[in-house]
């Protein structure tokens, strides 16, 4: 399961670089139009290769996707602490209930003597 845990991630690891070396030209990424950037007085923009903007921009939605997701699950992981917490309580209370109710000595012997 290892050798195919590592083969997965070489093909990963190739297609990375194969995407990086394809992509290697310098790009300018403009953080708002030319227009309105002109109006204002202001040009935030940054130089990279294009693979680095892609690898930011994949690394950027799945970020947003883990964090989208784990907010919609909020509701199943709360309902799973209160069932931990009602499981608890129970275990406990037959606990209590077992150590009060127990008869002293063997079962059989205690249902024989009845």
């Amino acid at each position: 399961m290892k050798t195919l845990r590592y083969a997965f991630w070489a093909i990963v690891a190739l297609i990375l670089i194969l995407v990086g070396m394809a992509n290697r030209g310098m790009v300018t990424l403009r953080a708002m139009p030319t227009a309105f950037s002109d109006f204002l007085g202001i040009s935030p923009d940054i130089q990279m290769p294009l693979f680095v903007a892609i690898f930011i921009g994949v690394g950027v939605g799945l970020l947003l996707g883990f964090v989208w997701e784990w907010i919609r699950e909020y509701k199943e992981r709360a309902e799973g602490r209160a069932k931990a917490r009602e499981v608890e309580t129970l275990r406990r209370e037959l606990a209590s209930l077992k150590s009060v109710n127990a008869p002293k000595g063997d079962d059989v012997l205690a249902l024989l003597s009845k």
